[in-house]
């Protein structure tokens, strides 16, 4: 902070300083204030993507904000420098949720036999083993998944771990399985975030092998039911077709599209966001208008 003040009076002397480069600074948006907390975007990268993560800032963890309006200088949140710390090496997760379509008539029709749902398995575990930075945790019909990654952070040598593309292959290779094995198209729903259970494996397996923890708060999944939901009911409103994926906005705007994409201007919805206080919405589209539209280093998986 004493470092900000003689840089800002310096550049109000009339001097060359800029206060922008003082400290570690990570750019945000206030969202909401609480009694105890803020809510803010935190634009956790803004060289190589458009990365948008909401996250809590305790009150507890502010020390003053100050600005300086008549030299435009944004005003500065000046936080507990452990707590900006552990924003930075922290993990974070991606979870996605994949549900297969027809089902109930497939289970009328006797379908799906045991040797089908076996060889799904099989497959599903083929999968897992090419990826095995990915948790995966089917029902046969349904499956959801998980993956951490984190920030980046130069100072403790930590690298930007970011790949939301990846699963967007993934998705795909999922709907070849399930249209080869029982003959059912899928449709997946796609968000990323913050994760409280940083530090920790993707799954935790007790040694009775009868708990499976995924390592999160059940927050991010009611986040992918909420899409589905909204999505499902705005299908049948005829407000939109059905269609491959739904991706939550912060997750569809992070992605690296080719810069003659207008990511702005394709179809979206607003759902009812539990992560975050101001509306949200999600893009639909297919894999491979998405994929076709990325950036040709990003298709490389």
């Amino acid at each position: 902070m004493e470092e900000y003040e003689e840089a800002l009076n310096k550049m109000l002397r009339g001097e060359e300083c800029n206060p922008y480069e003082v400290g570690f600074v990570s750019p945000v948006a206030v969202r909401k204030i609480n009694d105890n907390s803020l809510e803010l975007s935190w634009y956790a990268n803004t060289h190589t993507r458009f990365h948008e993560v909401s996250i809590t800032l305790p009150r507890d963890k502010v020390k003053v904000c100050v600005g300086c309006w008549q030299y435009d200088q944004k005003p500065y949140i000046f936080v507990d420098h452990e707590w900006l710390e552990q924003l930075h090496i922290r993990e974070y997760s991606v979870f996605v949720l994949v549900d297969a379509i027809g089902v109930k008539e497939a289970i009328r029709n006797n379908s799906l036999s045991r040797g089908k749902l076996i060889e799904l398995r099989e497959k599903i575990d083929e999968l897992a083993e090419k990826h095995k930075d990915i948790s995966f945790i089917s029902f046969a019909d349904s499956l959801i998944m998980k993956s951490n990654w984190d920030v980046g952070y130069y100072r403790k040598g930590i690298d930007c771990s970011y790949r939301p593309e990846t699963f967007l292959h993934i998705v795909k290779e999922i709907d070849a399985i399930y249209r080869q094995v029982l003959g059912l198209e899928i449709y997946a729903v796609l968000t990323q975030g913050s994760n409280e259970y940083y530090g920790e494996s993707l799954l935790h397996i007790s040694k009775s092998n009868n708990h499976v923890c995924l390592n999160s708060l059940g927050v991010p999944f009611a986040e992918l039911l909420a899409i589905e939901k909204i999505a499902k009911e705005a299908i049948k409103a005829g407000i939109h077709p059905p269609m491959q994926i739904y991706l939550d906005e912060q997750y569809y705007h992070s992605l690296r599209f080719k810069y003659e994409f207008d990511k702005n201007a394709k179809p979206s919805n607003t759902y009812p966001a539990i992560m975050k206080s101001h509306e949200s919405s999600y893009y639909y589209s297919t894999c491979d208008i998405i994929i076709e539209n990325l950036r040709d280093d990003e298709n490389k998986h």
